[in-house]
């Protein structure tokens, strides 16, 4: 995740702060069928131009999708204007802080299990392998270890010796309740970004430390 896509995500969950927005919302997304402007006012009793403008609100943040479609049943000439209609997107919109990225865990962790199922391959070589690979793909696709770890909620800081310290774990959770599985998984995850993004100054090393990832990046003296 980008800063720009998680900056849109807090805003999108701070507009629901609005108690007439947020019951905007959960009326849309209790029910089965798209909502109408009309309806929601009336489900609600708030005036309709109220209602319109609280729903583009929701619109635009990226909570509800929208539509057009006439209500009457009738078509052609006479048939008038087809009506907005609102319903919950589709898209996930989660808010952590400090950054969690639980998917990118889970997406690496299925992707490990359908391999072992696949190649008889022992999961944690499999874990070990698909981490390596999907962060070479980050680390090609960003063109740089620092641009990754910052997208990625890992918070790097320098430690004053050409490397960095990890901050933030992106997977705090998971690695408390399977500390070897996961750290090992993100180190190989950071090993393949490294390679990926074509690093050579620096170069990453399983070091655990109270407070910090288990992973640091320290300067390669060779």
């Amino acid at each position: 995740m980008n800063e720009q896509s998680r900056t849109d995500d807090i805003s999108a969950i701070a507009s629901l702060s609005d108690p007439l927005r947020r019951a905007l919302f959960d009326l849309v997304s209790q029910s089965a069928t798209p909502v109408g402007r009309d309806e929601a006012a009336e489900a609600l009793g708030v005036p309709r131009g109220t209602v319109a403008f609280h729903l583009e609100k929701l619109a635009r943040s990226g909570l509800l999708d929208t539509g057009f479609q006439r209500r009457t049943g009738r078509t052609g000439p006479g048939a008038g204007r087809p009506a907005k209609l609102y319903r919950r997107a589709a898209n996930e919109i989660v808010v952590s802080v400090p950054g969690r990225y639980y998917a990118l865990a889970g997406e690496l962790l299925i992707s490990a299990i359908e391999q072992s199922d696949r190649t008889g391959e022992p999961a944690q070589e499999s874990l070990a392998r698909v981490s390596e690979e999907h962060g070479r793909a980050l680390g090609t696709s960003a063109g740089s270890l620092d641009a990754v770890l910052q997208a990625t909620g890992y918070e790097p800081l320098d430690d004053g010796d050409g490397g960095l310290l990890l901050h933030n774990c992106p997977f705090h959770q998971l690695a408390q309740s399977h500390t070897e599985t996961i750290c090992a998984a993100n180190l190989a995850l950071l090993e393949g970004v490294a390679e990926g993004a074509g690093e050579r100054a620096r170069k990453v090393q399983f070091a655990p430390k109270d407070g910090y990832c288990c992973v640091r990046i320290a300067r390669n003296a060779e």
